[in-house]
């Protein structure tokens, strides 16, 4: 697992009310829980690509039939 460098930690405020020191410690589990939850989800699949795949010419782009070349431009 890659280590994540945030810049601006994630905060607790409480605006309205006063809680004890269990309920807080109670909110940081549950929210710290959920959020170690979602990141591990969050996580995308490489893509897996065979050597076959790597190694195969790219196919070339297709003829511009909107240019006119040769005698045959009319």
């Amino acid at each position: 697992m890659s280590e994540r460098h945030e810049e601006n930690p994630p905060t607790i405020e409480i605006i309205r009310g006063s809680a004890t020191e269990e309920e807080l410690a109670a909110l940081i589990a549950v929210v710290s829980d959920a959020y170690v939850q979602e990141s591990a989800d969050a996580v995308a699949e490489e893509p897996h690509v065979s050597a076959w795949t790597r190694m195969q010419r790219p196919l070339r782009r297709p003829l511009r039939r909107d240019i006119p070349w040769g005698r045959f431009s009319g």
